[in-house]
């Protein structure tokens, strides 16, 4: 099988390069699954689950949005934080969705819901990544 090359980017620099043979990402309208000799392609991307699989492996990544390029000979994700499923930490990202959702339940005037809604988004994103890692590891331990 051909591979194409994933460089995961974010402002504090390279988060992930190498040749991968399917990128999964959380476009604007869904899932979007790349694969080599994918049409070139620009989007946005949703806070969510960034799925890569290279051989046999499969690892995922947390994504709080962002924007994604494909290219004849590479796939460019641009993201506003990446963070792999074993980087997350739980009890964060647990304290992030309650004060978010606190937030929204309130309504206070000086709270920003949209930041308050995006806050919420993508501590929901972190939690789902981390849970099915956990199940994975789980299912592989047995």
């Amino acid at each position: 099988m051909s591979s194409i090359r994933l460089d995961i980017v974010t402002a504090e620099g390279v988060v992930y390069s190498d040749e991968v043979d399917v990128v999964v990402a959380p476009g604007i309208e869904g899932q979007l699954g790349i694969l080599p000799h994918h049409a070139p392609l620009m989007t946005t991307l949703h806070a969510g689950e960034l799925r890569v699989r290279k051989g046999e492996e499969e690892f995922s990544l947390v994504m709080s949005g962002g924007f994604l390029e494909v290219r004849p000979d590479r796939i460019i994700v641009l993201a506003d934080t990446a963070e792999r499923a074993e980087e997350i930490d739980i009890a964060r990202a647990e304290e992030a969705k309650h004060r978010a959702l606190e937030r929204l339940s309130h309504r206070v005037p000086d709270v920003d819901a949209a930041r308050a809604e995006a806050a919420l988004r993508r501590s929901l994103a972190r939690l789902k990544v981390a849970e099915k890692r956990r199940k994975r590891k789980t299912s592989v331990s047995y």
